[in-house]
């Protein structure tokens, strides 16, 4: 069905909208404010040389200080090649004694995640903390009283949050387009390398822990802390690795499903997310590039009744949405979407989900 002029215009303007928190923020406040002064502690974590190549590349926001190994890797060198190239290289003890030092970006490996950033947060610095929240519970909530009570950021690093589809997704439900959700499923999954098992083998709770979690943090955003949550992990080849997995999430009315498999060759084109309610559904696949299925049954914001492929706008960066909203976070032009309540219901659930204990 051919769409009226007026109509289109209000897609346009609806995509824009909905997109604009993580596609425009990385050109918000350029040269309007003094740099932030940042570091990195760590770069043994998967996502950290994608974490410091976006602090880098929004330079009118942040002014890097430098690089520097957590206490527990004190002895392992920091790369000198990509995104590392030309950076400072310094103890932790520097980095955090840094004057003016305001934010830190905490890239360690997982086990050592939640003891870095609690130095970070002594020293007063709001934090990028990369995902998930440690191996324990106690741990992470220690970390959310102790920067809550400091009034200090804790930015989690689960990337869908600045996903173009997912902000539309977020944006849909919250306005009812869907009505009452009804179900939730979720596909995240890879063929893991023998060195990727090596390291999903230091966690109980395997792919679902280390992967899936940004799947959870996803499902807690639109549908709250679930009542139960049932994990089935497999562990398949012997190294005793959870390399197939599934949890199911009960909610009042509802069921999510978050399934993780390590042993897909087509694991990245098959990555979908799913949402269902009594009045509509969305479909997000693949999970990046940005492009979904709508499906209504009455007229929203521009879109009529009935099916619509939406193409959105394509980021600017994986990464660079969350920093730039950090930045305006810190500056106090905006206050971050995710509570403290929220990454500590994320951290249990993510637990739970992967059958580890929670504690």
């Amino acid at each position: 069905m051919e769409i009226p002029s007026n109509r289109r215009m209000q897609r346009r303007q609806f995509i824009r909208a909905s997109t604009g928190a993580a596609l425009a923020m990385p050109f918000i406040s350029k040269g309007a404010k003094p740099r932030i002064k940042i570091g990195q502690l760590g770069s043994g974590h998967s996502h950290a040389s994608g974490k410091l190549a976006a602090i880098r590349k929004l330079s009118d926001d942040f002014e890097l200080v430098g690089v520097a190994q957590p206490r527990e890797a004190s002895g392992s060198p920091i790369p000198d090649s990509g995104s590392y190239r030309g950076v400072k290289q310094l103890s932790e003890e520097q980095l955090l004694a840094t004057p003016g030092l305001e934010a830190v970006a905490i890239e360690t490996e997982v086990p050592h995640l939640v003891a870095a950033a609690k130095r970070a947060v002594e020293a007063g610095c709001h934090i990028h903390h990369d995902k998930p929240g440690g191996v324990t519970l106690s741990d992470f909530r220690e970390l959310l009283v102790l920067a809550k009570n400091r009034g200090l950021t804790v930015q989690m690093g689960y990337m869908l949050r600045y996903n173009p589809a997912f902000q539309f997704m977020y944006r849909a439900v919250r306005e009812g387009w869907l009505g009452e959700i009804m179900e939730v499923d979720g596909m995240m999954g890879k063929m893991a390398s023998a060195s990727l098992r090596r390291e999903l083998g230091r966690y109980p709770g395997g792919g679902m822990f280390e992967l899936a979690c940004h799947m959870v943090d996803s499902i807690v955003h639109v549908m709250g802390k679930p009542a139960k949550v049932h994990a089935f992990v497999r562990r398949t080849q012997g190294d005793g690795v959870g390399d197939n997995q599934l949890a199911v999430l009960e909610y009042k009315n509802a069921t999510a499903t978050i399934r993780c498999n390590h042993r897909d060759p087509h694991g990245f084109p098959r990555r979908r997310f799913q949402i269902a309610g009594d009045k509509g559904a969305i479909e997000i696949r693949p999970i990046e590039p940005g492009k979904l299925t709508l499906s209504l049954g009455e007229s929203h914001g521009g879109f009529d009744r009935g099916t619509h492929v939406v193409k959105l706008p394509i980021s600017s960066g994986r990464y660079d949405g969350e920093f730039a909203d950090l930045a305006r976070v810190v500056r106090g032009d905006a206050k971050l979407a995710w509570s403290y309540e929220h990454d500590l219901a994320v951290q249990e659930t993510v637990l739970r989900a992967s059958g580890m204990d929670v504690k």
